[in-house]
């Protein structure tokens, strides 16, 4: 049973990381804390999808958000995600060179 649990909880947390826009969001909030108005114009998509990706990052534990008068600021609260994306990163990496051996292999 617990293998399940535990198997779902990660599924449902990669599945907040598997998003563009909130990869996007993460590494546009890695150097410090932003205001809504500065993110969302950063962001191609409508105000009211970035807020939910917003949202949905707070939900993971990723982010946390602060209300200062009518304005919300949001920061990193779990700055451990970016070992797991470099880590992804390096698996790409890794697999694109491994490709590339094999296709100048076959020529």
């Amino acid at each position: 049973m617990y293998e399940n649990q535990k198997s779902e909880l990660e599924a449902a947390f990669l599945a907040v990381l598997g998003q563009e826009t909130r990869l996007r969001l993460l590494y546009f909030l890695k150097d410090g804390e932003k205001c809504a108005c500065e993110i969302t114009p950063r962001m191609s998509e409508d105000p009211s999808v970035v807020s939910r990706h917003l949202v949905k990052l707070r939900e993971a534990g990723l982010l946390e958000s602060r209300r200062e008068g009518v304005s919300i600021y949001y920061r990193i609260r779990e700055p451990r995600v970016f070992a797991l994306l470099e880590l992804a990163d390096e698996m790409i990496r890794s697999a694109a060179r491994e490709k590339a051996r094999d296709a100048i292999r076959a020529l």
